[in-house]
């Protein structure tokens, strides 16, 4: 796969903090990857040094196999970008706020069309932005970064403020995005429940620093799934287990193992009933990706 966004040593200092400390993100081409955080991580700064918004203290950019240094205007001509909260004018309708940034980008008026129709926003076109819901003025917002067909969607929060419903339309129309249009995605958010619904990699920032970075699966394989069992005599069943080499954990009326193969709980589950100890529940225990995540930061906070 080609690497679409990297960057190698990116920091940004505020005088003798760091808000973004040595981060090497890898973004690969046609995929969609989240960035996760809670607010305050470093995503929003991050992402700015990658749009050239903002100057790095220390390190490098490259997208598209080009240095942002040397390179911007011709990335940014290929690159659209919805950071914090879009820009409109409220006094104009959402399709000539449109028409500006169709000016502003030089594509042809048939862009325009194309995507509002993406955003599901032709019907509410001729409509005052200052009239639109939240949701509508996110998706405009959206519109206007898919204006010049970019090859790379850099999103910051795009569904923040949102309610449920219009979270889901902002997911699916995401993920509708590497297929539908052959684009790579971007995208920063604090909502680990909805970056679980449609990223193929992440990355974990905490106090400027990167956690995690790679594919889903492999977030989800870091933490083995616990084994949770319940029997008729579980101080027994507790000294059998221990005997054998194991160390299960007595918790909630349930003997919790980890890193057991299916073979091993079958052969557990045989050997308990063998000495007369009934199994009364065997129930596997998976991990969250928002779990995992307080994990990695090693804090109960609220994301």
């Amino acid at each position: 796969m080609q690497a679409i966004v990297s960057t190698r040593g990116l920091s940004k200092r505020y005088g003798s903090s760091y808000s973004v400390e040595n981060i090497d993100l890898l973004v690969e081409e046609g995929e969609i990857y989240g960035f996760l955080g809670p607010n305050g991580a470093g995503k929003s700064t991050t992402l700015k040094m990658i749009l050239g918004l903002a100057q790095p203290t220390e390190g490098s950019v490259t997208v598209f196999g080009k240095e942002l240094a040397k390179h911007r205007r011709l990335i940014l001509s290929q690159t659209g970008s919805l950071i914090e909260s879009p820009s409109y004018y409220g006094h104009l309708t959402g399709l000539e706020n449109m028409r500006v940034v169709q000016r502003l980008r030089n594509v042809p008026g048939s862009h325009v069309r194309e995507a509002l129709k993406i955003v599901r926003l032709e019907q509410q076109q001729n409509k005052k932005v200052s009239q639109y819901s939240l949701g509508m003025k996110q998706r405009l917002g959206i519109a206007m970064a898919l204006l010049a067909s970019p090859k790379l969607l850099v999103l910051d929060e795009p569904t923040n403020g949102l309610d449920p419903a219009g979270i889901g339309e902002i997911r699916e129309l995401i993920k509708s995005l590497p297929q539908r249009l052959g684009m790579t995605v971007l995208i920063s958010s604090h909502l680990l429940s909805e970056i679980e619904q449609i990223a193929t990699s992440v990355g974990i920032i905490h106090q400027g620093k990167m956690l995690f970075q790679g594919k889903l699966d492999r977030l989800r394989n870091e933490s083995h799934p616990t084994i949770a069992i319940k029997t008729s005599r579980n101080p027994m069943a507790h000294s059998l287990l221990a005997a054998q080499g194991l160390t299960p954990i007595l918790q909630d009326g349930f003997l919790r193992l980890s890193h057991l193969t299916d073979a091993q709980v079958a052969r557990i589950n045989r050997e308990l009933l063998a000495a007369d100890i009934d199994v009364l529940r065997i129930v596997e225990h998976k991990k969250s990706l928002e779990s995992l995540f307080l994990e990695l930061t090693g804090k109960e906070r609220s994301l």
